[in-house]
């Protein structure tokens, strides 16, 4: 071997331990933070890093991580304030996946909260989303809430004769308590939602408003806004307001309560006055299981036969669970309601009055799923 391919050979060799080696990055998932300059009780601080910020890794001790960023600042953060690459991954292909969802209402922050990559709390997490960010709506799951030591025992503790309770040691009813059908598991929603920069993922329902105007919120009647969607407006140079350009709203309401086998069991169409100048109840169905969307927009009269009815006026529309589907559960793995057969219900804003589309005598004999049976609505006593 001649000593100049021998010099190639030991020079290609050496330029292995000199190439640079895959470089490896973390996302700050917490709201603010610092970079330490060593792990210790007391440290200096190097650098102030804030959520989303990217970081090189350059090494790993228990608990922490070494980091650099993209000004240069080098120092140690914990493992538990930063996120992955395959985190950040999974956040892309959600929105990539849900891109072209559309929105079916718009939402309000309450709180600073994390976007979650699945439904559950112990989901992955990685955007932060401050208070009174505005967000898309797109769909809602449903788990069974997580049970932790704290709640198991408070559940025990409510359990009449439970182990360890006075009632217990005193014994005498255990045969009524064995008796007792456990009550159903405790239920939380989660909504897949969009923030204002695009960012998509899950946040938990109890720390979100959907976006409704307080003067429609004073008749939730003890009900939550599921949606609120603008139907037409009217002009009212007497309403008691700055703006004289007043919106009609059709809403969607549900009870206070999480795991429910629909998105709403009420729809209020809330016109104006021009003699009261305030809003007033031009429709209402109730005891129904709608699902959203709700759809807005405009539509004739097919078989009307008044001049009225060539005209498009304002008009929506959703779907109602039939009295012949099989009951709505949701999805083990995902959460998801996905309701059986439905009926699809339309109706069109003719002035102050609302009136349902169709052919005539399509609803005749009508049978939908009802969240209250009619008999137990007939037991309850009228209100003097």
């Amino acid at each position: 071997m001649s000593f100049g391919l021998a010099g190639g050979l030991l020079l290609a060799g050496c330029s292995r331990f000199h190439e640079k080696p895959n470089e490896h990055y973390v996302f700050v998932t917490s709201k603010q933070g610092y970079l330490r300059d060593r792990v210790a009780a007391v440290s200096n601080r190097t650098a102030q890093v804030g959520n989303g910020d990217r970081l090189k890794v350059l090494d790993h001790a228990r608990h922490f991580v070494k980091v650099q960023t993209d000004k240069g600042a080098i120092g140690w953060i914990e493992e538990k304030a930063v996120a992955t690459p395959e985190v950040a991954d999974e956040f892309d292909a959600l929105k990539e996946e849900h891109k072209n969802d559309p929105a079916v209402a718009s939402a309000v922050v309450r709180d600073t909260v994390y976007l979650h990559v699945k439904p559950g709390r112990d989901a992955e997490k990685f955007y932060l989303l401050a208070e009174g960010e505005k967000l898309k709506m797109l769909k809602r799951a449903t788990l069974v809430k997580a049970v932790t030591q704290m709640t198991a025992a408070k559940a025990q503790k409510a359990i009449p004769q439970a182990s360890g309770t006075n009632a217990a040691r005193k014994g005498g009813v255990a045969e009524i308590v064995a008796a007792e059908a456990p009550a159903p598991p405790a239920m939380e929603d989660w909504w897949l939602v969009t923030d204002s920069q695009g960012h998509t993922g899950w946040i938990f329902s109890r720390m979100i408003d959907v976006d409704a105007p307080d003067s429609l919120t004073r008749y939730s009647e003890g009900q939550r806004f599921v949606g609120a969607y603008i139907l037409t407006t009217v002009h009212d140079e007497g309403a008691p307001t700055d703006q004289k350009d007043i919106p009609e709203y059709v809403t969607v309401s549900s009870p206070y309560k999480a795991g429910l086998p629909y998105d709403f069991d009420q729809v209020r169409v809330f016109t104006w006055s021009m003699t009261h100048h305030r809003y007033e109840t031009a429709f209402r169905d109730k005891n129904i299981e709608g699902y959203l969307p709700v759809t807005i927009g405009k539509m004739k009269d097919a078989y009307g036969k008044t001049p009225i009815a060539a005209m498009e006026l304002p008009s929506y529309s959703y779907k109602v669970l039939s009295a012949d589907a099989p009951a709505v559960v949701p999805d083990v793995a995902t959460g998801a309601m996905v309701p059986g057969k439905t009926v699809t219900k339309a109706y069109r804003l003719e002035g102050n009055i609302v009136r349902r589309m169709g052919a005539p005598g399509s609803t005749a004999g009508e049978q939908l799923a009802r969240p209250v049976a009619e008999d137990e609505k007939k037991g309850k006593k009228k209100r003097r």
